[in-house]
C-alpha cells in the first residue's frame, strides 16, 4: 500500500516529464517529449483567417486559461488536395487532411531547456505560393533540434487566399494597401517567436528565416522589408529569389494588383467586398486568381528588391543561398531549331550571346541547354544577383552554395537528378523520413554535413565548424562557392559567365 501511494505521488510528476507545458503569451500549451526533443504542434499565432478576417492583416489569437493540447498539426492552408507526381512522392506533400481557411499555426520543436538561451530557425515551406504547409514529413524539426538549435515551421495563406489585392481592400486597411497577407502571416509568425519563444528556452536575438522555393523568395522579401527589423538575424534561401523579376514572378504594382482583383471578383458575379467575403472557401478556391504572389504595395514591399539591395536598404542580415544542379521547370525540350527561334523571339538582339552560352548543335545539346537555361533563369540569377549585391553593398556575409547531389532513384522513371526540392531532407538532416530511394553512406554523410553547416549558420551567422570543408563568404571577384555532392568541395562558381549575362539582359 504504501509503495503504491508513493507511485501515486509521483504520477504528476511523472506525465510532466512527458507532457511538457509551456506558458505562452496568449496561454498555456502543452506537447510531447520524445526522445530528449519537446514538441509542440499546431499553435495558434493568429486568429482564424476567415468571415471577416478573409483578406485582412492576421490578426492577434484570442488568449485562453485552460492548458491547450498542441500535439498535432493544424489544417494545411487551404489549396487543392495534393497529388504526388513526378519526383515529388508523398513525403514532399502536405497530408491531405485536414486543409482549410482556419490555418494559421505553427510547430515548435526544442531541446530540453538549459541554463544557454538556443539559436532558432523559422521554416517557410515552399510550393509556388498556391500549395503547400508546414505538415510535410521532409519539414520535420526532430533532427536539427537534436543539434541544439530551437527549429520552428510555420504556415501562411496560399493562393488567392494569401494575395487578393482590391481597392476596397485596401480602403478598409489602416496601411491603404492589400493582397500580401501570406507575408504579413509570417510577419506575424515572427512577432511570436520574438514575444514567446524564451518560454521554450529560445534566444529571441538569435532568429534565422530559412526557405525553399517560394519560401525562398518569401525569404528574400523579409529580408528585404522593413517590417522585419529586429525579428530576423540570418536568411537561408534554397532555390529561390526575387531579386529580378521574371516570368514565375513578374513585376507588380499596388495598383495592377488591385485591378487583378477586380477582374476577379467580376468572374465571380461579385459586386462588393461582402459579396466576396460571403463566397465559401470552394467557390474562391475554384475560380482562377490570375498570378498570386508577393508583390511592391508600398508598405510590405517598400520597392523592388533590385532596388533595395542596390540602395542598401535590406536588412543586412547573414545570408546562405543556393540552388540545385538540377533546378528545373520545364516541359519536353523542344527540337535544336525550334530553340533558336524561340530564343531570337524572346531576346532578339541579345540572342547570339546567349546562343554561345546555350548552345543548340543539335537536339541532345539544345535539350540540356533548355534544362541550363530553365535554372539558370528561374532560380540561379536569383541568387547570382543577389549574392553579388549583398557582398558588394552590404556589410553581412553571403553564402553561395550548388547542390549537386543527384538523389538515389528506386526506378529509371524515378530518376530526376538533383531534382527542385531535393536538397530539404539533407539540409533538415531528414533523408530518414523519404521512401523508396536507396540512399548510400555518402547520402548520410552530406546530410549530416549540409545540416551542421545550417545549424552552425544558425548559431554563429557563420556555416564554419570542426569537421567541415572551409566554406568561404562569397566575393563578386573571387566568386567562391560550395559544392555540396558526394563530397564538398569549394569552386568557382561554375555558370558565373552565363549568370552575368543573364542578369543584364533579362
Amino acid at each position: 500500500m504504501k509503495k503504491l501511494f508513493s507511485l501515486l505521488l509521483m504520477l504528476p510528476n511523472l506525465l510532466f516529464a512527458q507532457t511538457p507545458i509551456v506558458k505562452t503569451n496568449a496561454g498555456p500549451i502543452s506537447g510531447i517529449e520524445k526522445n530528449g526533443i519537446q514538441i509542440f504542434k499546431g499553435i495558434p499565432f493568429a486568429q482564424p483567417p476567415v468571415g471577416d478576417l478573409r483578406w485582412k492583416a492576421p490578426q492577434p489569437v484570442k488568449p485562453w486559461k485552460d492548458i491547450k493540447q498542441c500535439i498535432a498539426f493544424g489544417a494545411s492552408p487551404i489549396q487543392a488536395s495534393p497529388v504526388p507526381f513526378m519526383c515529388w512522392s508523398e513525403e514532399y506533400l502536405i497530408p491531405k487532411e485536414p486543409i482549410s481557411e482556419d490555418c494559421l499555426y505553427l510547430n515548435v520543436w526544442a531541446p530540453k531547456k538549459s541554463a544557454t538561451k538556443k539559436a532558432v530557425l523559422v521554416y517557410i515551406y515552399g510550393g509556388g505560393f498556391r500549395s503547400g504547409g508546414a505538415g510535410c514529413a521532409i519539414y520535420d524539426g526532430t533532427e536539427m533540434a537534436k543539434k541544439d538549435i530551437i527549429y520552428v515551421s510555420i504556415n501562411y495563406r496560399v493562393g488567392v487566399f494569401g494575395f487578393l489585392a482590391h481597392p476596397e481592400l485596401s480602403k478598409e486597411s489602416a496601411n491603404n494597401v492589400s493582397g500580401n497577407y501570406a507575408i504579413l502571416d509570417m510577419v506575424a509568425a515572427l512577432k511570436w517567436v520574438k514575444e514567446n519563444i524564451a518560454a521554450f528556452g529560445g534566444d529571441p536575438s538569435r532568429v534565422t528565416i530559412a526557405g525553399q522555393s517560394a519560401g525562398a523568395f518569401a525569404v528574400n522579401f523579409l529580408a528585404a522589408s522593413p517590417l522585419t527589423k529586429g525579428l530576423i538575424h540570418g536568411a537561408i534561401a534554397e532555390s529561390g529569389g526575387s531579386i529580378l523579376p521574371s516570368s514565375i514572378r513578374p513585376a507588380m504594382h499596388l495598383q495592377q494588383a488591385e485591378q487583378v482583383g477586380v477582374g476577379f471578383a467580376k468572374s465571380l458575379g461579385c459586386n462588393s467586398l461582402q459579396d466576396l467575403r460571403n463566397k465559401t472557401a470552394n467557390e474562391i478556391l475554384h475560380a482562377n486568381p490570375g498570378m498570386v504572389g508577393p508583390f511592391e504595395d508600398g508598405y510590405v514591399v517598400p520597392s523592388s528588391m533590385l532596388e533595395t539591395y542596390k540602395n542598401d536598404k535590406q536588412n543586412d542580415i547573414p545570408t546562405i543561398l543556393g540552388w540545385n544542379l538540377d533546378d528545373k521547370i520545364m516541359g519536353r525540350p523542344v527540337p535544336a531549331k525550334q530553340f533558336i527561334e524561340d530564343i531570337k523571339k524572346q531576346f532578339g538582339a541579345n540572342a547570339e550571346k546567349l546562343l554561345a552560352q546555350y548552345k543548340a548543335g543539335n537536339d541532345d545539346e539544345a535539350a540540356s541547354s533548355q534544362g541550363d537555361l530553365s535554372r539558370d533563369q528561374t532560380f540561379g540569377v536569383q541568387g547570382y544577383t543577389w549574392a553579388t549585391l549583398q557582398s558588394e553593398k552590404g556589410k553581412a556575409p553571403i553564402y553561395v552554395y550548388n547542390f549537386n547531389r543527384k538523389l538515389p532513384a528506386s526506378t529509371p522513371a524515378n530518376d530526376f537528378g538533383a531534382f527542385h526540392t531535393g536538397e530539404v531532407p539533407y539540409a533538415y538532416n531528414n533523408l530518414h523520413t523519404v521512401n523508396n530511394r536507396p540512399f548510400t553512406k555518402e547520402d548520410y554523410e552530406l546530410a549530416d554535413h549540409m545540416s551542421t553547416y545550417w545549424v552552425n549558420f544558425v548559431k554563429t551567422g557563420n556555416p564554419n565548424g570542426a569537421g567541415l570543408t572551409q566554406w568561404p563568404a562569397y566575393k563578386k571577384e573571387t566568386k567562391q562557392i560550395m559544392q555540396l555532392d558526394a563530397k564538398t568541395n569549394v569552386v568557382k562558381l561554375p555558370t558565373a559567365s552565363k549568370l552575368a549575362l543573364l542578369s543584364i539582359i533579362l
